[in-house]
């Protein structure tokens, strides 16, 4: 992949994953959600981790129409969640005032669900004594 000087660096945050990408400001959603999922594929073929506590894990979409996204209520404090991203797959990082070093959470619809789907955006902060378990 080539980056360029314009590209947005973005992190897409799922559960405790955090996936980080170069995107083209102008490029469509519909490419940055193929792109992501060939990314999750590739990394996470067996679906993703949502909780550290739970070993349950998030099957990964056939389709890239089924991954939604979030930005975060307050960009500085991740706790307190995310609203939805109403985006059409035409839509741009630059339409929807997305600057470089974003987070945005992601989810995934089922095949069958109808426009009023509401997806969950289940993101796993680190916290700072999970961090001192691990050294």
């Amino acid at each position: 992949m080539d980056v360029n000087d314009i590209d947005l660096s973005l992190r897409f945050k799922h559960g405790i994953h955090t996936v980080f990408l170069f995107v083209d400001p102008s490029r469509p959603f519909g490419s940055i959600a193929e792109d992501l999922l060939e990314a999750l594929k590739a990394r996470y073929p067996s679906g993703l981790t949502t909780l550290l506590s739970s070993p349950d894990k998030t099957e990964l979409p056939n389709n890239h129409l089924q991954i939604k996204f979030a930005s975060p209520k307050i960009p500085a404090d991740l706790s307190q969640g995310w609203n939805p991203l109403e985006v059409e797959e035409k839509d741009t990082p630059v339409s929807k005032d997305i600057k470089d070093n974003s987070i945005l959470a992601f989810a995934f619809c089922p095949e069958d669900a109808d426009e009023d789907y509401e997806p969950e955006f289940t993101v796993e902060l680190p916290s700072f004594d999970e961090e001192m378990e691990e050294q």
